[in-house]
């Protein structure tokens, strides 16, 4: 486990790619519980059904499970820590949490993409050191032949001013998990 920086079971590098997979760190899951990105107080609600992305330990949630769904701004967290301005590239989205510490992402197994973050549909948004979208992709995993995450993820940090990969949900554009540049393969 990495707990550089304070942030147990938030961080789980992975060994081939160069990079660090993130949940929301505890101190902003803190922040956030009492209110959001958007100056607000998160909204709570009963997930019926279940299934929900949770950002805190990027697991899937139970049905009848009470989750908090707070505004979230991603990028502008990244770039207050790295000095980075992401200008027009700010934006605000909304994210499942748990209400109360639920003790963060405990990391997968192999260390590699958190299971419960895949889905059919992905885009990758690439960002430099300075904030600036680099570049994306589209990740269509009904077509035959489709890159996996995985390998989205290492086609965009072959470029090296790649320091940052968000990965989101097509269908409603949220925001599933941060990928950081930690070295060179």
């Amino acid at each position: 486990m990495d707990t550089r920086a304070g942030h147990p079971q938030t961080i789980r590098r992975t060994g081939r790619t160069g990079y660090e997979i993130r949940a929301i760190p505890p101190g902003t899951l803190q922040e956030l519980r009492a209110r959001d990105d958007a100056g607000a107080p998160p909204r709570t609600v009963v997930d019926e059904e279940g299934g929900n992305p949770l950002r805190c330990c990027l697991e899937r949630s139970r049905p009848g499970e009470t989750l908090a769904l707070a505004s979230y701004a991603p990028l502008r967290r990244w770039a207050r820590e790295t000095n980075a301005d992401p200008g027009p590239y700010d934006e605000v989205g909304p994210v499942f949490i748990h209400p109360r510490d639920c003790g963060g992402w405990a990391g997968a197994p192999d260390g590699g993409y958190p299971e419960a973050m895949r889905g059919e549909l992905r885009t990758l948004r690439a960002y430099s050191a300075q904030g600036r979208i680099l570049g994306g992709l589209l990740l269509d995993r009904t077509r035959e032949g489709a890159p996996t995450v995985e390998e989205g993820l290492a086609q965009l940090y072959a470029d090296p001013l790649v320091a940052a990969v968000h990965v989101r949900a097509v269908e409603f554009g949220c925001f599933q998990v941060e990928t950081r540049r930690y070295g060179t393969e």
